[in-house]
């Protein structure tokens, strides 16, 4: 073999090797993201709205990277201005899906895994999407104003987003919300559900991620469950359920319910496993980056398939 041609095979194999690394999670990079979004001078709560537009302005800079598109969403809530931050993947398409996710957190305290762990799964997604063929324009949003007080208001950013989406017409396949995707527990009675019952069939242990989406979920929905499923990169499990169960429309994904889009929410069961839930003890340092980086790669693969 000549050596041009072993540069050239040299150079292919770099290349093939550089390409798969991209669309891997980098538990680095995740943690990088982390603690940019958790070691604050203050913190994320709506309170804090400087804080709050630090953090819009370091999600725009990541996003603007690797996206098609970036653009900033604002609206106004007690004459303070508030901002969705979204940015766009496969614009050649005119169906699209929804990944969201918020970045304020409930007062004062980091809100690793509620919800800084969620928008690092968008900010690693957004990394891993770019270059990649799709069969549907991705948007990923990463929304404002989900906690208390605004929680189940027309305030909420994903409530400002989701309306936006149907006045204007916009055709959209479905949304998913990663809401706390980063505390996992292996012990025996980790695990607690609304209704004691659920233990019998899902278990006691807190090791599994899970995808909750309500009764008569439709086509995007379905779909999205079954793939991420048969991806097998972590441990799930899926729960149906009414929208009246306690715990099951606790996210974004409740206000594209409103507006009749098909929606789901990804999430390890927020305060049925993770007792540091709206507490000063949410911290990066509780969570399970290797896991995280698992479900990052279900969600990424998934979203590539369908």
């Amino acid at each position: 073999m000549t050596r041009s041609k072993i540069l050239i095979l040299s150079l292919c194999l770099l290349s093939a090797t550089w390409c798969k690394a991209a669309t891997l999670p980098d538990t680095v990079v995740i943690k990088a993201h982390l603690k940019t979004l958790t070691k604050t001078p203050r913190y994320r709560s709506h309170q804090n709205i400087d804080q709050l537009n630090q953090t819009a302005d370091y999600i725009r800079s990541v996003f603007k990277k690797y996206a098609d598109s970036v653009y900033i969403q604002e609206y106004t809530v007690d004459q303070k201005i508030y901002k969705n931050v979204i940015c766009s993947f496969g614009t050649q398409h005119q169906k699209r899906i929804i990944a969201g996710a918020h970045y304020d957190s409930c007062g004062e305290q980091e809100g690793a895994d509620d919800n800084a762990s969620g928008v690092t799964g968008l900010l690693e997604l957004a990394r891993m999407l770019k270059g990649q063929k799709l069969n549907h324009r991705i948007d990923l949003v990463a929304y404002t104003l989900e906690e208390p007080p605004y929680f189940r208001t027309e305030q909420m950013g994903s409530y400002i987003h989701a309306k936006w989406l149907k006045s204007n017409k916009i055709e959209v396949y479905g949304m998913l919300s990663l809401e706390m995707i980063g505390y996992f527990k292996t012990e025996k009675k980790s695990q607690s559900y609304p209704l004691g019952i659920l233990s019998w069939f899902y278990g006691n242990k807190g090791d599994y991620i899970t995808v909750i989406k309500k009764f008569s979920a439709g086509k995007f929905a379905n779909n999205f469950t079954s793939a991420f499923k048969k991806g097998n990169t972590i441990l799930t499990k899926t729960f149906s359920g009414p929208t009246s169960l306690p715990g099951i429309d606790f996210s974004d994904h409740l206000n594209y319910w409103k507006f009749g889009y098909s929606a789901l929410m990804i999430t390890d069961t927020s305060f049925y496993r993770n007792k540091n839930y709206h507490q000063v003890t949410d911290t990066m340092e509780t969570l399970d980056i290797n896991r995280m980086a698992k479900v990052i790669d279900g969600v990424f693969k998934t979203l590539v398939k369908i």
